[in-house]
């Protein structure tokens, strides 16, 4: 066979060329219909995840809503494998809406839960998302002083001061917020002390094997003391095991997350039997 040349080229649709660019791309479409689908048919869901409190961990301070959606045959798709994707489209604006509906559902149903749910700061101008925050958190005065909003880092540094003044509507009416995934970004100083978070969540990549990785002791010691300076509680996420516990709360970390306490689980320990065996 003589070589291709320049029109033989030409003439192949791009990515086709490229097995595993073409793999890629057929990949990422196929999820896309399949979260498409998903939100058209309501087969989405939050699975929770505990935050406890690093001086005594049998005790919980809140949980995380983590969205979950599910293709035709009921298999989790992780969000891992679209969200960044849809962040930008209107489907990342509904998925928003969605998490925020059931989150609100379940901090009225249920008097003693403290819910943080992800948002986009996109979804601030999103007229659909605005009102089901102010329904949800008008059925019930204490659903506000127990929801917390987090937008990631990236996220709130696309519009800086509409972000804060979202915030400060919000706080009034008890609202809290946490600035989620912190230092895997570029969040100035001055926008972090304009901000007002509530709650810092340090990124899991500088807490995965904390105890045995020198630099990420530094990183994570001069995070968590930015998150004290500006008298915010400290999370560390992504806590794997009990050797990055110890160091963590000797550090005096606030707060730890990850899978040593407890995978999300869409059947948290607030379900009753009936409740559980209706979400099977």
């Amino acid at each position: 066979m003589g070589r291709a040349t320049k029109q033989d080229k030409a003439d192949v649709p791009p990515g086709h060329h490229d097995p595993l660019t073409y793999a890629a791309t057929s990949r990422d479409r196929s999820v896309m219909r399949i979260v498409e689908t998903a939100i058209r048919h309501k087969e989405v869901m939050l699975a929770y995840q505990p935050i406890v409190l690093a001086r005594d961990q049998a005790q919980t301070a809140f949980y995380e809503g983590l969205i979950r959606v599910l293709d035709e045959t009921g298999r989790v798709i992780p969000a891992r494998d679209f969200i960044t994707r849809i962040e930008e489209s209107e489907l990342g604006r509904q998925i928003d809406c969605i998490a925020l509906e059931k989150g609100l559902q379940a901090l009225v149903r249920y008097p003693e839960l403290r819910l943080s749910l992800n948002m986009s700061a996109r979804s601030i101008g999103y007229s659909r998302w605005m009102r089901t925050l102010k329904r949800g958190i008008g059925k019930d005065p204490t659903v506000a002083e127990r929801l917390i909003l987090e937008i990631s880092e990236a996220s709130a540094m696309l519009v800086p001061e509409i972000v804060t003044g979202f915030m400060q509507e919000l706080q009034v009416k008890g609202i809290s917020f946490a600035l989620d995934n912190f230092g895997a970004g570029m969040t100035s100083l001055r926008h972090l002390r304009d901000f007002f978070f509530d709650i810092l969540k340090i990124d899991g990549q500088f807490i995965r094997g904390i105890a045995d990785h020198p630099d990420n002791q530094v990183l994570t010691a001069t995070l968590a003391m930015v998150g004290e300076q500006f008298d915010m509680v400290t999370v560390a996420e992504n806590v794997e095991c009990a050797r990055d516990v110890a160091y963590l709360k000797a550090m005096g970390v606030d707060c730890l997350q990850g899978y040593f306490f407890g995978a999300p689980t869409v059947r948290p320990p607030w379900l009753t039997p009936l409740e559980n065996r209706a979400s099977a």
